[in-house]
């Protein structure tokens, strides 16, 4: 397997029955069977624009037009589809790569200061994973342009995997089985290597659409694991804010993970957006007149509605986090309502506890000369002892009627 090119461009021929091939150079004409994949970074189609021009004219026989260079050089471009006559444009955005994991959530037992810093930190890193980059994507019928940041993860990916395809993953191109006598080989070792041949060949892309759509699923994969990765985020949040005793609540990282929520929503939006503007493009693509022409159609129309199946996850998820946030942090302040409820009530049993007896101490506190029971020897154990009959006689009363128990949990 040839190594892998660290150049500011990478371009493969992709042709099906045969291995797929990186080139060292951009190509001169047409292909005579396949297509052609061109992977480069937004700096080098800055930089050489018209050498890229050139060679889009060499190979498909038309160039860019302006605006769409504009737009596949413009890094903050939300997604979204256009298409002219001779080519699709697609812009994706994708996830900023090079961020941390997320490390497990703590249990109750386990919150202390260290964790509460953990946490922080796992939500700034969270945040970096919002930070996204716009990927553009030209479809002509016989080469795809690809258009990526400088340090697109999703590229090197996806071409380690079609070379692995190529070269079956050893090392060594994928060549079709050689007709050789039956005693010489085993029927079943040649039968699984056929069915190996045939898995390899099916798994090639197509055509340039095809790689498209299978490097835009792999941008949405990332979406799908940051969307786990938030739920234990909000995880985490949703039991902080319904401790009963939870004294100090980061207030503002949970509103940056709000704020994150929505982003990603905004951002799948418009992917959802620029998706399902390519299925509808597609839907008015004339059928081939050969069965594999159609069964290709066939097969981009349901990669297509796979990765639309994909981001709808995504936003489903992300707005049913959005809803279990908002329910937590209402949940939390119903919790500290009836918590303080809870004490107002306790407080005004004891002050009714002891309004009587301040009444009677104030009673008999007066100046006056002819008080009763003031100059009785046993007049202070009388009032003392109604003083408590009263206490005990309302406390019991209190307790009966629960205006002592308390609503909330320890």
């Amino acid at each position: 397997m040839p190594e892998k090119n660290p150049a500011a461009f990478r371009v493969f021929h992709v042709s099906p029955g045969t291995p797929a091939r990186e080139l060292s150079a951009l190509p001169t004409a047409a292909p005579e069977s396949g297509f052609y994949w061109i992977a480069c970074t937004r700096a080098m189609l800055g930089e050489q624009l018209q050498r890229m021009q050139s060679t889009l004219q060499a190979v498909t026989g038309q160039q860019l037009v302006d605006l769409h260079v504009s737009d596949l050089l413009n890094a903050q471009l939300p997604s979204h589809y256009d298409y002219t006559s001779q080519y699709d444009l697609l812009v994706f955005r994708r996830l900023s790569s090079g961020v941390a994991a997320h490390p497990t959530a703590t249990s109750g037992a386990e919150r202390s200061t260290d964790a509460a810093a953990e946490s922080n930190a796992t939500q700034r890193n969270l945040l970096r994973r919002l930070r996204t980059s716009a990927v553009g994507f030209v479809v002509f019928d016989t080469l795809l342009l690809t258009v990526h940041p400088d340090d697109c993860t999703v590229r090197e990916a996806y071409a380690a995997r079609l070379l692995a395809l190529s070269f079956g993953g050893n090392g060594a191109p994928t060549a079709p089985t050689p007709q050789v006598e039956s005693d010489t080989l085993p029927q079943e070792t040649t039968q699984r290597d056929q069915r190996a041949g045939l898995l390899t060949a099916a798994r090639m892309p197509t055509s340039p659409a095809d790689v498209m759509l299978r490097v835009v699923n792999l941008i949405v994969d990332g979406y799908l694991d940051l969307r786990r990765e938030l739920s234990r985020q909000l995880d985490h949040w949703q039991v902080e804010l319904l401790r009963p005793r939870a004294r100090a609540i980061n207030w503002t990282a949970l509103l940056e993970s709000r704020l994150s929520l929505h982003q990603l929503d905004e951002i799948c939006e418009d992917q959802r957006t620029a998706v399902q503007d390519w299925i509808d493009a597609l839907e008015g693509w004339p059928l081939p007149d050969t069965p594999s022409g159609v069964r290709e159609i066939e097969l981009l129309k349901v990669r297509s509605r796979d990765v639309l199946e994909h981001i709808e996850r995504v936003v489903h998820h992300v707005r049913r986090l959005e809803q279990s946030a908002e329910t937590a942090v209402q949940m939390h302040f119903s919790l500290q309502s009836n918590r303080t409820n809870d004490i107002m009530r306790t407080l005004t049993a004891l002050t009714a506890v002891f309004l009587p007896l301040n009444l009677i101490a104030g009673i008999f506190g007066m100046n006056f000369e002819f008080t009763p029971f003031v100059h009785m020897k046993e007049g202070f154990w009388w009032a003392m002892a109604t003083m408590i009959f009263i206490a005990l006689t309302l406390t019991l009363f209190f307790v009966r009627k629960r205006y002592l128990a308390r609503t909330g949990q320890g």
